[in-house]
Order: C-alpha cells, then sequence, then structure tokens
C-alpha cells in the first residue's frame, strides 16, 4: 500500500510541478515567446529549430502549439511554418526526459527541493510580473525534482514485486518467436498509450517508465516499446482539444496525429535493429540514459523524415480538413485572443481583406456605369454586405482581446488598425446604400469624379490585397503570385511599397474632395438657370458627394493599415 501511495503521490506531484511551472516560465516569457515564434519562421527547418528550443525553455509544449495556431490563424505565420514549430515542439519536451535521466533517478533531491518551495512560493505570493513568474518557476522546479524522488521510492517498491520477466517479452527478447515477440511490443505500445491518455502528460508517464527501469521493474527494451505508446498517447490530449475547435487549431491537431502516427511505425519497424544496440551499450551506459537518447532520437527522425516532404504533408492535412470558413474571415481565429498583439494583427487582414472587397465592388460598378451599362447590383450588395459582415466581426473579436498591448509599438498598431477599421466600417455602410452611378457621365466634372473614385478604389484594394497577404508582424506585404518567399522583418510602415501607389491614391481621394466643392456650386446654379431640372441637379450632386465619401474612407483605411 505505502509503495502505490508513493508512486502516485511522486506522480501527481510531478504533474504539479510541471503545471506550475510551465505557468510560471510563460509568465516570465511575456511576450517575448510570441514575438521568437512569430520571428523565426523563415523556413520550417528554422521553424522546428526554434520550437525546439523555445519548448526546452518553457517546458510545455502545448505553449509553443497554442502560440502557434494563433499565429497561423491570424496569418502571421503560414501553415508549413507552424507545423515546423510544432514538430520542433515534439523534440524539445524530451528535455524533460534528460533531467530525469541524469538528476532526477538518481539523487534524493528532497533536502534541495524543500527550501526551493518555500523560495519559489514566497516570490510568487510577494513579488509582481516577472518576478512572481519567476517564483511560479522555481517552485514547480523543486515540486517536480521532490515529485521525482517520491517515485523513485515508490518504484523501489514495485521493483520489489515486478520483475521484466512478468511483463511481455519484446522483439530483443531471447529465444522469441517473431509473432510473439511483435504482440509483445504491440501489447506494451497499447500500455504506453493508456498511460499517457490517463495522465495527460508523456512526460509525467515516460518519468514513470524511466524510473521503472533505473529500479529494475521494466527492461531496457521494454520501455523503448512504453516510450513508443507514450509518444503516441500525446496525440489523444490534441485530439480532445481539437474538438470544437477552429480549422486552424483542427488541421494541426490532424498533423500532430499524422507525425505521431508516422514516427510510431518507423521506430516500429527499426525496433528490431536498435534495441538489441541498446541492450548491448547498456553495459557500457545507464539504462536510463540510453532511453533518453532513445525518446530524443525518435522524435528527431520523424521530424527529419518529414521536413523534405512538408508542402505534400501539408497539402495532405489541408485535403483532409478543407477551409469552410468565410476568406474574409479567416483570421479571426479565438486561439488568436490570448495574445493582444496576434489579435490585433488578425483583425487588420480582416480589415485589409474586406476593404479590398468593398473597393473591388465599388470599381466594378464604376466601370459598368462609365461604359453607360447597367449596374448589376445584386451581386455588388451581397460582396459589400458580406464585407460589412466580416468587418462587424473583426469589430466584436477585437473587443474580446485578453487584454490591452505591452508596448507602445503594439499599442500604436491596435490605434492604427482600429481606425482603419472605423473607416472600413463606414465605406462598407456607403457602398451598402446603392448609389447610383448613372449620372457619372452627365458632364466632364461627373466623368472625372467616378475616374478619380475608380483609382482611389483601385489603389485602396492594391494596397489592401497586399497587407492580406503579408507573412509576418511588420514584414514587407507580398504581393500576389510571388507565396513561399519567406518572411523579411521590416518596419510597420513599410508594409507596402510599390512605388506611386500609396501617394496616388491619397491626390486622388483629395483632388475629388476639391472637386466636390466646386461640382456641387456649379451643379445647383445650372438649375436657376434652367440648364438642369431640379431633381437631376440634386442626384448629380449626391452622386459626387457619395463617390468623395467612398474614396476618403478607401484612402483613410488603406493608410492606417500601412501605417501612415
Amino acid at each position: 500500500m505505502s509503495t502505490t501511495i508513493a508512486t502516485l503521490g511522486g506522480v501527481g506531484l510531478f504533474l504539479l510541478g510541471m503545471t506550475v511551472m510551465t505557468g510560471g516560465l510563460k509568465a516570465l516569457a511575456g511576450s517575448a515567446l510570441r514575438t521568437v515564434l512569430s520571428k523565426a519562421a523563415a523556413t520550417p527547418l528554422r521553424g522546428s529549430f526554434w520550437g525546439a528550443v523555445i519548448t526546452l525553455l518553457v517546458q510545455s509544449s502545448s505553449a509553443t502549439t497554442m502560440t502557434t495556431i494563433g499565429l497561423v490563424s491570424a496569418g502571421l505565420l503560414t501553415f508549413p511554418q507552424g507545423l515546423g514549430f510544432v514538430f520542433g515542439a515534439n523534440v524539445g519536451t524530451t528535455g524533460t526526459g534528460w533531467l530525469i535521466a541524469l538528476i532526477g533517478v538518481r539523487v534524493s533531491l528532497t533536502a534541495a527541493a524543500l527550501p526551493m518551495i518555500f523560495v519559489g512560493a514566497l516570490m510568487n505570493l510577494l513579488g509582481r510580473g516577472r518576478v512572481s513568474g519567476a517564483g511560479a518557476a522555481l517552485a514547480g522546479f523543486a515540486l517536480v525534482l521532490f515529485g521525482l524522488t517520491l517515485l523513485q521510492e515508490g518504484m523501489g517498491g514495485v521493483a520489489e514485486r515486478l520483475h521484466p520477466a512478468d511483463l511481455p517479452v519484446v522483439l530483443a527478447g531471447p529465444d522469441t518467436g517473431w509473432w510473439s515477440g511483435l504482440l509483445g511490443v504491440l501489447t506494451l505500445i497499447a500500455v504506453g498509450l493508456v498511460m499517457t491518455a490517463l495522465m495527460q502528460s508523456s512526460t509525467a508517464a515516460i518519468a514513470v517508465t524511466l524510473s521503472a527501469n533505473f529500479a529494475g521493474a521494466v527492461g531496457l527494451d521494454q520501455a523503448c516499446a512504453l516510450i513508443i505508446g507514450q509518444n503516441i498517447g500525446t496525440a489523444t490530449s490534441s485530439a480532445l482539444a481539437a474538438i470544437g475547435a477552429s480549422n486552424t487549431a483542427k488541421r494541426l491537431a490532424v498533423a500532430y496525429i499524422l507525425f505521431k502516427f508516422i514516427a510510431a511505425v518507423i521506430a516500429l519497424v527499426l525496433f528490431p535493429v536498435v534495441t538489441p544496440l541498446l541492450v548491448r551499450a547498456s553495459s557500457a551506459i545507464d539504462g536510463v540514459t540510453l532511453l533518453a537518447a532513445y525518446h530524443t532520437a525518435y522524435n528527431v527522425v520523424g521530424v527529419v523524415i518529414l521536413l523534405p516532404v512538408m508542402d505534400g504533408f501539408t497539402g495532405l492535412v489541408e485535403r483532409i480538413l478543407p477551409e469552410r470558413c468565410s476568406p474574409l474571415t479567416r483570421c479571426l481565429d479565438p486561439s488568436a485572443l490570448a495574445t493582444p498583439i496576434v489579435a490585433v494583427e488578425a483583425v487588420r487582414r480582416t480589415v485589409a481583406r474586406a476593404l479590398a472587397a468593398v473597393c473591388e465592388c465599388v470599381e466594378q460598378a464604376l466601370a459598368a456605369a462609365s461604359r453607360g451599362e447597367a449596374v448589376r447590383s445584386g451581386s455588388k450588395t451581397a460582396s459589400v454586405h458580406e464585407a460589412a459582415e466580416a468587418l462587424s466581426q473583426a469589430k466584436v473579436f477585437i473587443s474580446d482581446t485578453s487584454g490591452p498591448p505591452e508596448s507602445e509599438d503594439e499599442q500604436r498598431q491596435l490605434i492604427s488598425t482600429l481606425h482603419a477599421l472605423d473607416h472600413a466600417l463606414r465605406l462598407a455602410e456607403t457602398a451598402g446604400e446603392e448609389p447610383e452611378f448613372s449620372t457619372v457621365n452627365s458632364g466632364p466634372d461627373d466623368a472625372r469624379a467616378g475616374m478619380l473614385c475608380g483609382q482611389a478604389m483601385q489603389d485602396a484594394a492594391a494596397v489592401a490585397s497586399a497587407v492580406a497577404a503579408s507573412r509576418a508582424i511588420g514584414g514587407p506585404a507580398v504581393p500576389p503570385g510571388s507565396r513561399g518567399e519567406p518572411p523579411v522583418p521590416a518596419k510597420p510602415d513599410s508594409a507596402f511599397e510599390a512605388p506611386g501607389v500609396p501617394v496616388r491614391l491619397a491626390q486622388a481621394a483629395k483632388a475629388l474632395g476639391e472637386l466636390r466643392q466646386g461640382h456641387r456650386k456649379a451643379t445647383l446654379s445650372a438649375v436657376a438657370t434652367g440648364e438642369l431640372a431640379a431633381d437631376e441637379a440634386i442626384a448629380r450632386v449626391d452622386t459626387v458627394g457619395r463617390l468623395e465619401m467612398l474614396a476618403h474612407h478607401a484612402w483613410r483605411s488603406a493608410a492606417h493599415l500601412v501605417g501612415h
């Protein structure tokens, strides 16, 4: 009974310590985690490297994964780049196994752990900000060490009652038939999977396996089979997290599950070759260290095999889970709300897509009216209404963020985004009122007003499309047709640098505003001289006024999107 209590208590303290330590490290990192992730993903290979490093530092693959989901959802990372981070997180999370192998199961650290818990708790309770986070990280780390000590004691008792011969014999076992050995491997893989599914932590499950091997309760080859199952078991938490989640989260969960199963198949195929080598190496190197190395190599091999075929792999996942939401609102993923600046960027891109849609609709209507053709308001109105709905969703979305941005630059980006959203809403409202464009051919000034507004719509749509296609926070816009190029960090106000376009947009909007004043006076004066009927004159004045409003809001929204 005491053995069971010590084992369960050790596992419980280990899980509690990992939770507290992860929370403290995340608080200590602050927005740095998001910043590093968003700037370190030029390629999936670099993403995998930094995903491993960051996960090793924060000791939480889930923290890296959830931050990555938010960045991919907001359009700050491509799906392949985000997947590279997730793959790297699987390698980084194996660092805890090395901590267990090199320290946890070898010495009792109770004497050092208890004072660390006391100091960490005081720092967490009395400190603020990063000091509080550092205290939680210290206390959590000490709880992990204390839990490992209890787990070591419990496994010592288990080893007195359990021997490797009591467990299924695997392929590496002596005098074992091929089928019986395979059945033993599959049985232990299933046991490892269930262990992780119940604990909801592959790290805790592997800690139990390493402690059991160190105590002599589990053989080295049997522990390898358990580790394979425990790695697969981490996919169960991803599958549960994907239920009811966004499409982006579901895609990453599916990719994560496929990665785990592919890596498991590779490990299973190599099992008859690798485990005999490990058993022979155990005469010179202790088994716990070999198991930690096997755990890391298991994940590294899976990443190395999948990285070269990343495009095909992501294409498969995208075919399994095609995009179903509106392309205008696909950035508004709830996972982005956890990080204010990511949520702001998601809204910024949504505004850009909606602005481009409205401007293109108005431009098409003006072009048809200038040719004397009937304006097909049905399809135009549907597109404008869809954009207006997307902007309304963006307004609600940005109101639900977890808190204000941390830095002055982030605050300025929020203010610019709100300005862009406000002007885009006013643009969509004006465009949705079915303005009559048939009078644009009524006179030279009317035609010039239509031409200026059409030019403004075209330029604003170009700027907005470039913003929507950009790939990194503060990165340069990626013009249509140049996808796949790695993002290059740049200043926020250089998000669109096509020569002349922003300047031409501003000039068209200002010229239209000046033209409206003279046009109004001349048109209404023509009624007094009998040249125009009152209703025709008012219609022409109203049309030019609406054109000026459309051009002004398109200009200001586009300008705020790029920080001008």
